[in-house]
């Protein structure tokens, strides 16, 4: 194996590894805010964001653990949709950066299937 080989697979593993270490973190505060705080949805477009964000985005990130690039696809739409539905619903976008921080390790996932070249089917 040449050198150039090693270091392109020692970068994907610290990549892969990054998004899982961030994707652990990011569930658990979710959860953790979710506990502290409740689900107290005022309508059906808030039970409709729900299952974009935290649910879709989490439930991606679980799967991005088996095969990266579905798992990132899935965090990333489940984000992207619940941005359009929170546009869409209150005219405005979600205020802050952290509903993107939170949902970060599913473009990791995305870049790291698309450097192996190749889709994880297992870790």
């Amino acid at each position: 194996m040449n050198t150039r080989s090693e270091g392109r697979q020692m970068r994907g593993r610290f990549l892969r590894w990054t998004a899982r270490v961030w994707s652990v973190v990011s569930i658990g505060l979710l959860f953790g805010f979710i506990v502290g705080e409740g689900l107290n949805p005022s309508g059906a477009h808030e039970w409709i964001g729900l299952l974009f964000f935290p649910i879709g985005i989490s439930l991606g990130m679980l799967w991005a653990w088996r095969n990266e690039r579905v798992g990132g696809t899935m965090t990333v739409v489940s984000l992207l949709l619940f941005y359009v539905i929170h546009l869409t619903t209150s005219g405005t976008f979600p205020a802050g950066f952290a509903w993107l921080a939170f949902a970060a390790p599913g473009f990791l996932f995305l870049l790291v299937s698309r450097l192996s070249g190749v889709s994880r089917s297992s870790a």
